[in-house]
């Protein structure tokens, strides 16, 4: 483990200025190059203490700045158009690169890397996709997926879109002996 400063929050680790132990791959691989945090020694404990306002001034001001573009654009809903099978399942997912790309179309510049999905989006409808602008920041999106435009405009008015599947040849071998079994 190796134990690091905190130069902004970072989820479920902690907040800025606190002293934390981590693996070594996430710290080298994520949090010291993404400028997240520094290793923690004397000098760089004592340097950060000197620099501990003015990091909070700059945090304070890209979080205010970030609930504004959060305010500008509650609500936002993005149309993504996949090709899917007649039970609704995607061919492929959606990705947070395509929902970065959606969103830009729609006004708001996010990466890739701030869309937080818990799994890929594989079926077509609305889903909300949590976008985080800044650590302390989190905006909710309604992505919006479907065949064509018109299907999208159907969903978003709560139509029902997903046809139930034909029955399976084993389903229907098994309802015609069941009726056959009936007769008897």
């Amino acid at each position: 483990m190796i134990e690091l400063i905190l130069k902004q929050r970072v989820d479920k680790l902690g907040q800025m200025g606190e002293v934390v132990k981590v693996r070594p791959g996430y710290a080298r691989n994520f949090l010291l190059p993404l400028g997240k945090a520094i290793r923690a020694s004397q000098e760089n404990l004592a340097q950060f203490e000197q620099q501990r306002a003015q990091l909070e001034a700059e945090n304070l001001k890209r979080r205010e700045e970030a609930e504004r573009v959060a305010e500008r654009v509650a609500g936002l809903s993005v149309v993504i158009i996949r090709q899917a099978g007649e039970s609704g399942g995607l061919y492929g997912s959606v990705s947070p690169r395509d929902i970065a790309d959606a969103a830009k179309e729609a006004g708001l510049t996010v990466n890739r890397s701030q869309v937080l999905l818990e799994q890929p989006i594989k079926t077509l409808g609305i889903t909300t996709v949590r976008v985080e602008l800044h650590p302390e920041v989190h905006l909710p999106i309604a992505v919006n997926v479907a065949r064509s435009v018109e299907e999208a405009e159907r969903q978003a008015r709560g139509e029902e879109l997903v046809r139930e599947e034909e029955p399976t040849l084993e389903e229907e071998l098994r309802a015609e002996i069941g009726a056959a079994m009936d007769d008897r």
